[in-house]
């Protein structure tokens, strides 16, 4: 894959992502489908939700592989957008992994990602992480992958008040 120039914060993984699925052409109501972790991929999922939402695709977040548990993405007023919708028939048109199911320790390997793409043929496979967590896992090459981001969280900021 070829790769882009840097780029920085919440805006560098947003926008790149919306002209991606932007570029792919797709019609009112298609769906894009995230899989990913519960509690840590879901608020990147609705971020990324968030920068699609004006797009007008279904969008459905799926934790980990678990298309039985898959639930629709919607914009909640005042809050944004929220993975708390009606259970969803998985149908994708994008297939979104989420980097948390790289992670040590996850239930999900590189090969069961693999297959579930291939359950959807006709589906983009794009993906998501952080500090490299795809190519760490040895997940490139392996998941067909589209389009991928990663990006860095660094560095960390701590401050404290003195008490």
């Amino acid at each position: 894959m070829e790769e882009q120039e840097p780029l920085r914060g919440v805006t560098g993984i947003i926008r790149p992502y919306k002209e991606y699925i932007a570029s792919l052409g797709l019609a009112k109501g298609d769906q894009v489908v995230y899989y990913g972790c519960v509690g840590t991929c879901t608020p990147f999922v609705e971020l990324l939700a968030v920068g699609i939402r004006g797009l007008h695709l279904s969008q459905v977040f799926v934790p980990l592989l678990d298309e039985s548990k898959a639930r629709v993405i919607q914009d909640v007023p005042d809050v944004g957008m929220q993975a708390a919708g009606a259970h969803a028939v998985v149908s994708p048109k994008v297939i979104v992994i989420m980097g948390g199911l790289a992670m040590p320790m996850m239930p999900t390997t590189k090969e069961m990602v693999r297959d579930l793409a291939g359950r959807h043929p006709e589906a983009k496979v794009a993906g998501v992480c952080f500090q490299d967590m795809f190519e760490r896992a040895g997940w490139i090459g392996v998941v067909p992958f589209d389009f991928t981001i990663s990006a860095m969280i660094e560095p960390i900021t701590v401050a404290r008040a003195e008490k």
